[in-house]
């Protein structure tokens, strides 16, 4: 029997879902490898610690905190009920990680409640633009820093949605982006908490688009998101859920918790729009959002 254990512990290691299993008190006993690529935590780092602390911190698609009252985890060892659902959890380098949760709950022999397991799969790990392209390429269209598209990339793309705006009425958005008061964060820490802030940021957009999406970093604190196929009531909704993802993500700098919020201006194509014309739109609304008091979304 105790071999039997040991050999689907060691199957449950191995598999490409992220898999933990916690007590009745949601003390985490069980923690596979791809739990630790997916969260960024390693198994030493979680057993014996429970799961709300300061750990995954689950957020569902508006933002709200999932850990105390809306845990599905939670609420299965309440209620001994299966169940799935999307959510986001903290990733320990900072950035929020969409993921796909299933939960069930584990008994005894004699059938008694004695934890729950979660099993869960990252969204974001979808085809990737880059991984089509030559080494060099990749290198030459990334930005060094944060990992997404640099400007130039960002510029080439850009003009390439115009190109068919203009042909087939193809509509589209974009959305710009400004970490708020990043010099501010600079001057009281350091340059390296600024580039984990810029990290932070661009990871939870990349995670949280599409796959025909982008998003490129335009220059110092600011990015880019461009979403084909929009209008305003899909282009609005998503640059909202961004900027709550980067609100309620969280990384750590000398065991000091650091925290960044994000401005921004979405607007969509229209006809005589240039590159130009176009970003400088959603500049001028984004500052517009930083005059109204910052962490808002201002939309045309």
């Amino acid at each position: 029997m105790e071999a039997g254990i040991k050999e689907m512990m060691r199957l449950l290691d191995e598999v490409g879902e992220g898999v933990y299993f916690t007590d009745k008190q949601r003390r985490i006993t069980f923690w596979n490898k791809a739990a630790e690529r997916i969260s960024g935590y390693a198994k030493k780092e979680v057993l014996g610690r429970k799961c709300f602390e300061n750990i995954l911190i689950h957020v569902d698609g508006r933002g709200r905190s999932l850990c105390q009252g809306f845990c599905p985890l939670a609420r299965t060892l309440k209620d001994s009920k299966a169940r799935q659902t999307g959510i986001f959890l903290h990733h320990k380098h900072g950035h929020r990680v969409p993921v796909q949760v299933r939960v069930y709950p584990l008994h005894n022999e004699k059938r008694v409640l004695i934890g729950a397991a979660e099993l869960f799969t990252d969204s974001s790990e979808k085809p990737d633009l880059w991984a089509r392209m030559h080494k060099l390429e990749k290198l030459a269209m990334s930005d060094r820093l944060t990992g997404v598209a640099n400007r130039h990339f960002t510029e080439q793309y850009l003009q390439a949605r115009l190109e068919e705006f203009k042909r087939f009425h193809w509509s589209f958005g974009i959305i710009f982006f400004d970490i708020d008061d990043f010099k501010t964060l600079n001057d009281q820490h350091s340059h390296r908490v600024g580039d984990k802030a810029l990290k932070t940021v661009a990871k939870t957009l990349q995670g949280n688009i599409r796959s025909i999406d982008q998003v490129g970093r335009w220059g110092g604190e600011e990015f880019i998101v461009i979403m084909r196929n929009s209008a305003k009531k899909t282009l609005q909704p998503l640059a909202e859920k961004l900027r709550l993802l980067v609100e309620k993500s969280i990384f750590w700098e000398k065991g000091t918790p650091v925290r960044v919020t994000i401005s921004g201006g979405a607007t969509l194509v229209q006809a005589g729009d240039t590159s130009a014309t176009l970003v400088e739109r959603a500049d001028l609304l984004m500052y517009k959002s930083k005059k109204k008091g910052k962490n808002l979304i201002s939309c045309s």
